[in-house]
């Protein structure tokens, strides 16, 4: 199982404070809108349940939709965070493992997005996932994942960690474990000059798109679409990222 400690480490009161950043990258209306919709749409009326709900950055916008929406969350900072835009009777959450905790009720959507599966760090556990999104669905209910999609590693080259992403003010590295599928990232934010950086790090085990696949079919789930984008954009082989829905089976 996932450790609450190490979660708990990670999602932490100073992070689950700097987490949200409204109007701008993962809250930009263009980044945020077209997920919503989707959502709304495979939700087909029904309620929703997302895993790993996070500070509500999906769920308040899909529930402004008119959409049921309860959680789960592993991180009592974060829910914490969730709590002071929404009450337990707007957007009920459990606090515990998405991987095993259970949601009262049943839930025509469950949906886990921005890379959240791959915050479990083991093949196991991301098996467990899909079997915990099954028993919250009923027959043809969908499960949505949000994630990027690995590079191939090179094998010439001896260095365990990449530059990702640098930017005034900001630079990524991850490090990399090929056998264990295991990435760290590293977030370095530089201030004014002369200020400290500060260091922000997760843990994280890819997932090829065929291999969630094999996941999804253990589970019962059947893919029913796959894009490259919420707007749905062409999945190929030049996407980064992908939004795969599966569907149970028996609707």
């Amino acid at each position: 199982m996932v450790t609450w400690t190490k979660h708990e480490d990670i999602w932490d009161e100073a992070a689950a404070a700097s987490y949200d950043t409204p109007g701008t990258g993962m809250f930009a209306p263009e980044v945020l809108e077209p997920a919503v919709e989707r959502l709304a749409a495979l939700a087909e009326g029904g309620a929703a349940l997302e895993f790993a709900i996070g500070t509500g950055r999906i769920a308040i916008p899909l529930r402004q939709r008119g959409v049921p929406v309860a959680g789960i969350e592993i991180a009592s900072a974060m829910l914490a965070k969730l709590r002071t835009k929404a009450d337990e009777a707007a957007i009920p959450v459990v606090l515990g493992d998405m991987t095993t905790a259970t949601v009262p009720g049943r839930f025509s959507l469950v949906f886990l997005v921005f890379n959240g599966i791959s915050n479990v760090e083991t093949q196991t556990e991301q098996i467990e996932c899909f079997h915990n999104a099954a028993r919250h669905l009923g027959p043809g209910g969908r499960f949505v994942i949000e994630l990027w999609v690995p590079e191939l590693p090179q094998r010439t080259v001896a260095a365990k960690a990449n530059v990702v992403r640098a930017e005034d003010g900001y630079v990524l590295v991850d490090t990399v474990d090929v056998l264990a599928q295991h990435v760290v990232s590293h977030h370095f934010r530089f201030g004014p000059e002369g200020e400290a950086a500060t260091l922000f790090r997760s843990a994280h085990r890819y997932v090829w798109p065929a291999e969630l696949d094999l996941m999804a079919k253990l589970a019962g789930f059947d893919l029913e679409t796959r894009h490259a984008d919420w707007r749905g954009s062409p999945f190929d082989a030049a996407s980064t990222g992908h939004v795969s829905v599966y569907r149970l089976a028996g609707g």
